[in-house]
């Protein structure tokens, strides 16, 4: 089984830095993904990288679920999936790097501030690509994405504190006092569609103002020719002890996907 992603679609994702496939996965993949997301989510066991109390009010999230989770494993490291972004990348191989299930609670929560998300990876190639999938219907009620068209050619900026957050917009202008910014693009969507958005593209989640969590599994895929940057403490990099320069390879970042 192969997704068609359109030649729209893919220079859509280059030219805006994000793109909404609808349909990726069946009903009924999305009950069952739905099922593994929720046993591994209340799984107090399972460490949640010491968050705060204000950053649960952001978000619950767990990391590298795959590990903990022959389930989550199924769909995190889809070959169908990967493919998809293989052909959105337009590259010769696309390496898994990870996958991160997000809570973001319901009643008191807060908004996921404007961020980049390859300012948190360890690469030194930004061309990453994050795959949003939600398992339930998400709008500007319960915490769907907004994403600025174009903003992934400012370049890498800096990490956003989640709790503490700076104004990017900001850091952009600083960067280069020339820059325009268009305005953001809300992306509400049903389940089983997602969005695929590039690593330094400018996005942003509403908070959940339902009296349900709202679901997302994301998975982070990276060229298969990615290096470390040497500076990230990233919890797998650490545990394959990578030195600047070295490949992201071998058994915790597969190759998922490639032209052959």
């Amino acid at each position: 089984m192969t997704y068609h992603v359109t030649d729209e679609q893919i220079a859509f994702y280059h030219n805006q830095g994000f793109v909404q496939l609808d349909n990726v996965l069946t009903p009924a993949q999305i009950e069952e993904l739905t099922y593994y997301l929720n046993d591994v989510m209340l799984d107090q066991a399972l460490p949640d990288g010491g968050a705060s109390d204000d950053f649960y009010r952001i978000l619950n999230s767990r990391m590298n679920t795959w590990k903990d989770s022959a389930g989550m494993a199924k769909y995190s490291l889809s070959p169908y999936l990967a493919d998809i972004a293989l052909k959105l990348a337009q590259t010769d191989g696309i390496r898994f790097f990870h996958d991160q299930a997000f809570w973001k609670m319901p009643g008191d929560s807060k908004p996921t501030p404007w961020h980049q998300d390859a300012t948190y990876f360890p690469m030194k190639e930004p061309d990453v690509l994050t795959m949003w999938i939600p398992l339930d219907d998400v709008d500007e009620n319960n915490g769907c994405l907004s994403f600025v068209p174009n903003s992934h050619r400012v370049g890498k900026l800096t990490n956003v504190d989640f709790v503490n957050p700076i104004d990017i917009f900001e850091l952009a202008r600083e960067a280069n006092p020339h820059t325009e910014m268009r305005q953001p693009v809300i992306v509400p969507l049903h389940k089983g569609s997602c969005t695929v958005h590039h690593g330094l593209t400018f996005h942003y989640a509403y908070a959940n103002k339902t009296d349900k969590p709202r679901r997302v599994l994301t998975i982070v895929y990276m060229s298969a020719r990615a290096t470390f940057n040497g500076r990230s403490n990233h919890e797998l990099t650490r545990e394959l002890g990578l030195q600047d320069g070295e490949p992201l390879q071998g058994r915790l970042f597969p190759v998922l996907a490639a032209r052959v």
